[in-house]
């Protein structure tokens, strides 16, 4: 697929306005008030995994509501001084899957919470575990429209909640440093961890990659793939509910997030990418922080010629470097000559 969005130039001066609801902080600062609880961890079981090299816990954290939501917990076996975390979010239709799945960030020298998606996992990956007992509001069967027609109703309102409350979880964990929590996804995931970052003014940095809820409005004119393409045929059937809908995708934006962050912030995306189109990311970067009185350090990569998968493992590559000079952590270990 050619690229199809805003040109390069066009991209990195791309700085689109907003609908932004005028009580979108007191819509946020009060549904993180109802899920707030004494005690964010329900339980932390060791599981084993058949890695060595690793320790795994199966975590389970009070989120929305009060709901348990699940979440794979690991760390370098052996290691007992506190470590700075990665709390990762996963894409759309997955949920946590299998512990051994996601190394890289332990094997970096982190420790990783992997939070399960409630009320997902069934569409790719190994499955999640995590109902969504409120998804009973009008929208379709795609949690991109469930409770479409009313913010308080939305499933995204109740995963943004569940991200937010990660951090906590994490930091209420074991042999974590606590002021050295960066928030990480890539596509639905990057959507959460931009959201984290609006939300949790004392996170130590961002990485995301082709996030989805950015740009909302224009990526619903530009694409019909699947979550956007949900909405748009959702609204194909339901002729009226538009107005309804952009209003509850306007508590959800990611932009609108982005202008409350503070962390630093590296960001990712291909210009070829039809599921999240790149000017949603570019908009997102462009007004990173304006009105958190901030100016954290941040960065975009772009990949011309990807779509989704933007820059796969070389991306990860520079996440990686990037993470640990901004956190200040010892150079990696150079391999011995065999």
């Amino acid at each position: 697929m050619p690229a199809f969005d805003l040109s390069p130039e066009e991209l990195e001066r791309y700085r689109p306005a907003l609908r932004e609801p005028t009580d979108f902080d007191e819509f946020w600062h009060a549904t993180l008030k109802e899920a707030a609880r004494p005690q964010v961890l329900v339980s932390a079981t060791p599981v084993t995994t058949g890695l060595r090299l690793t320790e795994t816990w199966d975590v389970t954290f009070r989120g929305f509501g009060g709901d348990p939501v699940r979440a794979w917990f690991s760390r370098p076996a052996a290691v007992r001084e506190p470590l700075p975390a990665v709390v990762e979010y996963a894409g759309y239709g997955r949920g946590r899957g299998l512990p051994h799945e996601r190394l890289t960030w332990v094997n970096a020298g982190y420790a990783h919470l992997l939070m399960d998606n409630r009320g997902q996992g069934d569409q790719y990956g190994n499955g999640g575990v995590t109902p969504d007992p409120h998804a009973t509001a009008p929208g379709g069967p795609g949690p991109a429209v469930r409770g479409l027609l009313a913010a308080r109703d939305h499933h995204h309102r109740r995963l943004i909640t569940d991200a937010v409350r990660a951090v906590e979880a994490v930091r209420a964990l074991p042999g974590v440093a606590r002021s050295r929590v960066a928030a990480v996804g890539n596509s639905q995931g990057g959507g959460l961890a931009l959201a984290v970052a609006g939300l949790v003014p004392d996170l130590a940095a961002l990485l995301v990659t082709a996030p989805f809820l950015c740009g909302i409005r224009r990526a619903l004119d530009l694409t019909d793939a699947s979550p956007y393409g949900e909405i748009t045929a959702y609204l194909s059937v339901h002729r009226g509910a538009e107005r309804a809908a952009y209003d509850t995708l306007s508590y959800l934006e990611g932009i609108s997030f982005a202008r409350r962050a503070h962390a630093p912030a590296h960001f990712g995306v291909g210009l070829r990418d039809t599921v999240c189109p790149p000017s949603g990311a570019y908009g997102a970067f462009n007004r990173y922080a304006e009105l958190s009185g901030a100016a954290p350090r941040k960065e975009i990569h772009a990949y011309p010629f990807n779509g989704h998968e933007g820059g796969d493992a070389v991306h990860v590559r520079r996440q990686l470097d990037w993470l640990a000079e901004v956190l200040d952590l010892p150079g990696a270990v150079s391999p011995r000559p065999v």
